[in-house]
């Protein structure tokens, strides 16, 4: 054991790297105490395959280790690397068996050796800790994502709703009870005042902690929890309190360092005053959803529609800020955005005149999967349904011309018009039932590299205005068609794969070395395509009808075709880049900068950049899938 003396440098460095900086002093202490300091020389290995059931845990201190296979060649789904503060093999002593990768040491490296035994107790012991190890990509995310809210929260911070005092915001008749209140009378409080949470104080009215519905979901009835019992047994303790001449903003930032949705205020007494909770916070804003849908939907003209188009961007930034998760926020804009498509359409008609031919005004690419980010350009078509006697041609020529006015009002208020005229106004994407179908047979019996990539774009479709039913039975046919076809779904593959993540030889971030955007990467191209693409041909094979790639993925693992903790992997990981790609996009707006999807690697921090190489190699795994699958490599 090492001396206490000597643990304060060991125990300064783990506090830089996660999980450690999560965890408790005493369990550092513990873990310090029992780290040995080992050297490894270049191209020496550290553990590997041949050392049967792995023994220790290695933390780089300082160094680079590669993992390899055993016969030399390199990891599965290209090359790893891994760097200062990062660990191994966590997998192999987690299952009790040998690593499945050679870890050799790329240059001279020092690694901080920790025994299984010690490992497992720490497992024990640390609840940071062991949901590092059992979950690492989403560990990483998840502390990922509270930097990047607590600093959206920062930036937010000069929005004159956030300047509110949280004096202000206080219930002048703020619920409490005692410790030793039974959880039955602590709910007939909250069900009584219409609240959401209780506080919980002693008998000095100091704060010790709170009861919120959903503590009660997941303490008391998932666990059938005595409500007779008190209700300290089941309350979230706080020790984090705010003044009432503190700043709304302050209660916004505390909320997403500390991902907790209440904050406690009290006087310089430290007496109770009341809580404020993320839904107070919320309902301040300029911007609310609500609102906004409701304003969008009742706008008269163009020129409104173009301002509730520009606040979606405030909207975005307050729901960054709050928590809410990235397949919520790209759902969100989706949504805004059909409601605003939908009142153009709705507008159009008004002063064209509604058309005798029914049609479905339909979204395609990214809208079609409601995968929307600020950065978006048309991919819309029409399905229209001939009246008895009326030809397509004729349908089409009364439809055309209505189709023309809803792309160039929507161009006004801010979606740019395709670049390759995937538009309802073109006349080959304005097309009967039948028509689609014969579109659609055609691209499916004949791969060709045209062919291939407007199936990519077209087959994520879904309804965003009139009848559904039709839309319905295009996919339902195009899933019969794509399930039976083997060989189309071959060279979907094959297509996908020429699209490989931004990985090097030694897992490195390789950036590009000309152009416009010199050492940066396309967040979207290289990196939420690869899943995009995989998760569609998963959806073709399986038979699955959502357009949305999670919706895809969760569903593979629903119906049991792909392992679920595959599945968690990926979800993450396309989540990671979906989230920086946001973000990077908010950052662009806040410069006056036009949108685009590079970023430049080397200004992301070392954890951003650490998870962002993870999700590249989760991208790569499940492309493997697919070259396995369909015998591509």
């Amino acid at each position: 054991m090492q001396h206490q003396s000597t643990l304060q440098p060991i125990t300064d460095f783990l506090r830089r790297h996660a999980p450690f900086k999560q965890m408790s002093q005493l369990h550092l202490d513990f873990l310090a105490k029992r780290l040995k300091l080992v050297f490894f020389a270049k191209d020496e290995i550290i553990t590997g395959p041949d050392d049967g059931i792995a023994s220790h845990l290695y933390i780089i201190k300082q160094g680079r280790v590669r993992g390899e296979t055993p016969d030399g060649r390199t990891a599965e789904g290209g090359a790893w690397e891994l760097v200062t503060g990062e660990s191994f093999p966590v997998g192999a002593l987690l299952a009790k068996r040998p690593a499945h990768t050679v870890q050799r040491a790329i240059e001279d490296t020092f690694v901080f050796e920790l025994d299984r035994e010690d490992f497992e107790g720490l497992l024990q012991k640390s609840a940071p800790f062991n949901d590092f190890c059992t979950r690492r990509i989403a560990n990483l995310l998840d502390t990922a994502m509270r930097e990047i809210r607590a600093s959206t929260a920062s930036d937010i911070s000069g929005d004159s709703s956030l300047d509110t005092p949280l004096g202000s915001l206080l219930n002048p008749n703020p619920i409490s009870c005692l410790p030793g209140t039974p959880i039955r009378q602590a709910l007939k409080q909250i069900e009584e005042s219409h609240r959401r949470s209780i506080a919980i104080v002693d008998e000095g009215n100091n704060p010790i902690g709170i009861l919120t519905l959903r503590d009660v979901m997941v303490r008391v009835t998932l666990t059938e929890k005595n409500i007779d019992a008190p209700v300290s047994e089941v309350m979230t303790p706080i020790n984090t309190y705010l003044s009432p001449e503190d700043f709304a903003y302050e209660a916004a930032l505390h909320m997403a360092q500390s991902g907790v949705g209440h904050v406690c205020v009290m006087d310089s007494n430290k007496h109770f005053l009341g809580l404020v909770s993320e839904r107070d916070l919320f309902s301040l804003q300029r911007v609310g959803l609500g609102n906004l849908s409701r304003s969008i939907m009742h706008a008269d003209t163009l020129d409104a529609l173009k301002q509730l188009s520009s606040d979606i961007q405030q909207l975005i930034n307050q729901m960054m800020a709050q928590g809410a998760s990235v397949q919520q926020l790209t759902q969100i804009i989706s949504t805004l955005n059909d409601n605003i498509t939908q009142r153009i359409i709705i507008l159009v008609e008004a002063e064209r005149g509604k058309p005798s031919t029914p049609f479905t005004w339909i979204a395609f690419g990214s809208e079609g999967r409601l995968e929307q980010t600020l950065k978006t350009d048309q991919d819309n078509g029409i399905l229209f349904i001939c009246q008895d006697g009326q030809s397509e041609d004729d349908a089409r020529k009364e439809l055309l011309p209505l189709a023309k006015r809803i792309n160039e009002s929507l161009d006004e208020v801010g979606f740019p018009l395709c670049p390759g005229n995937i538009m309802a106004s073109n006349p080959e994407c304005c097309l009967s039932l039948d028509e689609w179908k014969t579109r659609f047979g055609k691209w499916i019996e004949s791969g060709t590299p045209d062919n291939l990539l407007k199936a990519s774009i077209f087959f994520d479709f879904r309804a965003l205005f009139g009848n559904e039913q039709p839309i319905e039975a295009l996919r339902n046919w195009l899933l019969e068609k794509t399930t039976q076809n083997s060989l189309f779904r071959h060279m979907m593959a094959a297509n996908s794969l020429r699209n490989r993540p931004p990985l090097g030889l030694f897992g490195d971030i390789k950036v590009s070395a000309h152009g416009e955007h010199k050492h940066s990467i396309d967040l979207k191209l290289q990196g939420i395509t690869p899943f995009v693409d995989a998760a569609r041909i998963i959806a073709l094979k399986e038979k699955l009808p959502q357009t949305n790639t999670l919706h895809r993925l969760q569903a593979a693992a629903d119906n049991g075709s792909i392992p679920k903790i595959d599945i968690e992997a990926w979800v993450n990981a396309y989540e990671f880049i979906q989230l920086l790609r946001m973000r990077n996009h908010h950052q662009q707006v806040e410069n006056g900068e036009e949108l685009h999807n590079f970023l430049e690697p080397d200004e992301l921090n070392s954890l951003d950049r650490r998870i962002l190489k993870e999700a590249f190699r989760q991208a790569r795994k499940l492309q493997g899938k697919l070259e396995l699958e369909y015998q591509l490599r």
